[in-house]
């Protein structure tokens, strides 16, 4: 692949062959996919972090992040946790970071109740602007996220917003499926990364 490494940050359950993370990995030269940690630290976001930041470190070269879901916070939290100068913010050009759960919400099942995960550390949510370009793609109908409070994470993080609507939590469940505009945002990001 020419450019940047897209590294897929899946979500908390991981990856499913019809997801569109899958479906984009899987046409998309040299893209390589977080592990999903062991199932005993399945709600570990120390564990989460720690794989993404070894995934990151055997890339050759600059990393383009494709987050979906509790992914989002992973990454956010992994990139939080280095310090300003750290040799791997410098190789990421940029992130996608598409439907991140809401904790206030009461999430579906066979989601797990938010309570858990914030007793496992996953709160608080870091907030500080991010140090390269990003886009938040939220859902309007989103059963795991207020829209607004999405859109609050996109302003703290510096991120452009993409409101892409009815979408559900953008997973099969809610017919993803392929998701055509990762690509274009991803080329965007790129791009951009490109000019800073």
């Amino acid at each position: 692949m020419i450019g940047p490494v897209p590294v897929i940050v899946p979500g908390l359950r991981g990856s499913a062959p019809s997801h569109w993370q899958e479906l984009y990995a899987a046409r998309t030269d040299g893209a390589v996919t977080v592990p999903f940690p062991a199932e005993a630290d399945w709600h570990s976001i120390d564990e989460r972090t720690r794989l993404l930041g070894e995934t990151v470190a055997a890339v050759d070269g600059p990393v383009v992040l494709v987050a979906h879901s509790a992914g989002v916070l992973a990454a956010v939290r992994w990139i939080r946790s280095l310090p300003d100068g750290a040799p791997e913010l410098g190789r990421v050009v940029g992130a996608v970071l598409a439907t991140p759960p809401d904790f206030g919400v009461d999430w579906p099942e066979p989601h797990p109740r938010p309570a858990e995960l914030s007793a496992a550390g996953w709160e608080p949510i870091p907030r500080r602007r991010l140090p390269f370009p990003s886009v938040v793609a939220a859902s309007r109908t989103d059963p795991l996220a207020r829209y607004r409070v999405t859109a609050g994470l996109a302003e703290a993080w510096g991120s452009r917003l993409v409101d892409l609507g009815d979408a559900g939590h953008l997973n099969p469940a809610s017919g993803y499926g392929e998701w055509p505009l990762i690509d274009e945002l991803v080329a965007q990001l790129v791009a951009a990364g490109s000019r800073s």
